[in-house]
C-alpha cells in the first residue's frame, strides 16, 4: 500500500472516531426521543448545534469539517496512487493532512483561535500539493 492510501485509511479511521467524540456527548446532552428520531428540524426544535453545549457543536462541527476535506484528500490520494506518482513529497504530504486533521479536532473543541485556522489551512495546503504533484510528470 502507499504511503498515501495508509494515510487515507487511518484518516478514514479518525471519521469513525470523530464520531463517537461528537456522538456521545451529543446523546447524553439530548433527550432520547430526540436523538432516535428521524432529525426533523420542526421536531427537534431547531438544530442540533444549537441545543447541545458549546464544546459538543465544536465537535459536531469539525465531524462534519473532516468529511468536507476527505472527499478532496481521497481524490489527491487515489489520483497519486493510479497514476504511480507516490513521492516523498506527495508521502510527506499526506501525513501532514492526517497529522493537521488529528490536531484540528482539539484545536477546534477548545476554540484556539488563529490555530484552528492555521492547522485547517496546513491540511488544505498539503492535500493541493498533492494534486498539483499529481499534474507534474516526474523524471522517472
Amino acid at each position: 500500500m502507499t504511503p498515501e492510501l495508509t494515510a487515507l485509511t487511518l484518516a478514514a479511521l479518525l471519521q469513525v472516531l470523530q464520531f463517537y467524540l461528537m456522538a456521545l456527548p451529543t446523546n447524553i446532552e439530548l433527550p432520547q426521543g430526540k436523538t432516535l428520531s428521524p432529525r426533523d428540524r420542526n421536531r427537534m426544535g431547531g438544530d442540533i448545534q444549537d441545543q447541545v453545549s458549546d464544546k459538543t457543536a465544536r465537535l459536531i462541527r469539525a465531524w462534519n469539517n473532516h468529511f468536507e476535506s476527505l472527499a478532496l484528500f481521497t481524490i489527491a490520494c487515489v489520483v497519486i496512487t493510479l497514476s504511480d506518482q507516490s513521492t516523498s513529497l506527495t508521502a510527506v504530504c499526506a501525513w501532514t493532512y492526517l497529522i493537521a486533521r488529528i490536531l484540528y479536532i482539539p484545536a477546534y473543541y477548545f476554540g484556539l483561535i488563529p490555530w484552528r485556522s492555521l492547522i485547517w489551512f496546513t491540511g488544505f495546503t498539503a492535500t493541493t500539493l498533492m494534486l498539483i504533484a499529481a499534474l507534474i510528470p516526474s523524471s522517472g
